[in-house]
């Protein structure tokens, strides 16, 4: 189930500090490594409180769509909230905005933890504080995937996000995942309680980060268009600044395709992790533990992926590296689909988790090479609206799907059926991906080769 550049010399990242200067220089450094402690702390509470609130949901309610609205929840943000989010990410100094996005998020997951303590949560305001995360998680996610190229140099950002993302791995699935699994054995409210502390450590990280992280301009006097990265008039509208970004991935046959096949992927991985709690619990026959466990069973395969990406991918390329996670993604979802016994589940979706993270460093590193920085935040932040608003769709299409074979056949065949449809997803990928994404067009996207204009197609 899934979910970041520089160009050359002067495209290299946002503006930072002397510290941040010298680490650019030195590949990894200080800047880096504060930045890797943050977000890493961060994503050991998230991955607590990913175990918490589906289980909290399900205690609140069984029925299937209304557990999966709580997914949705906190995915809608990234449909409504994604373009805005790339343009304050490139007009704001980025650090600060994680630091205050950490500061809600303590906020919001405190709030939850309170209420459930004090046997006050309705499904109501459990939508209502999944949706205000989701907003705070979009603006930090994107902010820091356009933030990184100001304290890597661009020869090892596909290493650094390689190093992030085994990070994110570790913390958030064989770290987390299992202590959430625990924490909630003590007390439903306790995995609310240490995200929200976990978050707050974040942000005195954070805190020490020193330097100023704002975009770089745009060159200027270049002859170049604002979709090429002209210099841009110093005050524009918030529309103005986000059309600038629509045009900018539009024009990029590259970026389009990979964005469209995010949305289709991410879709589908949304729509069975909407209900996959469910799925443990009634087909399985997990509890909170064995769930945890089962979560985390991802991160196996994830944590090789992050470590071992740069080498794969020299060694199979770029489009291997894509069409490696259709096919795992198939036999994975096929496997699923059918089986009873959870160590088997466990094992296929472990071999996802390694797919997973081989295709986001790869296309992470592709979107902070090709992005000039003026655009970074606007762009990526059109490029995850596609890739990540698709995820709300996704669970409202599967979790009617869930609802339908339930009326019309069995619930655990209902709680299957989502599985066979991400199977048949990643079929129709990987031919898109063979036609659309192979080795020449991503060599030329990285060598600026590729027309201004798309392609007739």
């Amino acid at each position: 189930m899934t979910d970041t550049e520089d160009q050359a010399g002067d495209r290299a990242g946002a503006r930072a500090g002397d510290g941040a200067a010298g680490a650019r220089e030195r590949g990894f450094g200080a800047p880096f490594w504060k930045l890797w402690s943050a977000t890493t702390v961060t994503n050991l509470g998230q991955g607590a409180t990913g175990i918490a609130f589906p289980w909290l949901a399900t205690e609140l309610t069984t029925d299937a769509f209304l557990v999966a609205l709580m997914g949705l929840a906190l995915r809608l943000p990234w449909l409504v909230f994604s373009l805005p989010a790339g343009v304050l990410a490139d007009r704001l100094d980025r650090r600060r905005v994680l630091l205050a996005m950490s500061l809600a998020r303590a906020a919001v997951v405190g709030t939850v933890g309170l209420l459930v303590a004090f046997d006050a949560m309705t499904l109501p305001l459990l939508y209502a504080c999944a949706l205000a995360l989701g907003f705070a998680e979009v603006l930090f996610d994107n902010t820091a995937q356009v933030l990184l190229p100001s304290v890597v140099s661009r020869e090892r950002l596909s290493e650094a996000n390689g190093r992030l993302m085994a990070a994110q791995i570790v913390s958030d699935d064989f770290l987390a995942g299992p202590l959430g699994g625990v924490l909630i054995g003590l007390a439903l409210a306790v995995p609310f309680a240490f995200d929200a502390g976990t978050a707050l450590v974040a942000a005195v990280l954070l805190l020490t980060l020193r330097g100023t992280f704002r975009a770089r301009s745009a060159p200027a006097d270049n002859g170049a268009d604002a979709d090429n990265g002209a210099a841009a008039p110093a005050r524009r509208s918030m529309r103005a600044e986000i059309a600038e970004g629509v045009r900018w991935l539009w024009r990029n046959p590259v970026l389009r395709r990979l964005a469209i096949a995010l949305a289709l992927f991410n879709a589908g991985g949304a729509g069975v992790a909407a209900i996959y709690v469910l799925y443990a619990q009634e087909v399985l026959g997990l509890g909170a533990l064995g769930f945890a466990l089962l979560v985390s069973a991802g991160g196996v395969g994830g944590f090789l992926g992050g470590m071992l990406a740069g080498r794969v991918t020299r060694r199979i390329g770029a489009t291997g590296s894509l069409l490696m996670l259709c096919a795992l993604d198939l036999v994975a979802h096929v496997v699923a689909g059918f089986a009873s016994n959870a160590w088997l589940v466990g094992t296929v979706m472990g071999a996802t988790g390694f797919g997973v993270v081989l295709w986001n460093v790869t296309t992470v590193s592709l979107r902070q090479t090709i992005i000039p920085d003026h655009l970074l935040g606007r762009v990526n932040s059109v490029y995850r609206l596609l890739g990540w608003g698709a995820m709300p769709l996704g669970i409202l299409a599967l979790g009617g799907l869930v609802a339908l074979v339930e009326a019309q056949v069995s619930r655990e065949a209902a709680l299957r059926a989502p599985f066979f449809a991400v199977a048949l997803i990643s079929v129709g990928l990987a031919f898109y991906i063979h036609r659309h994404l192979h080795a020449r067009a991503l060599a030329e996207a990285l060598e600026g080769t590729q027309p201004a204009q798309p392609e007739g197609s």
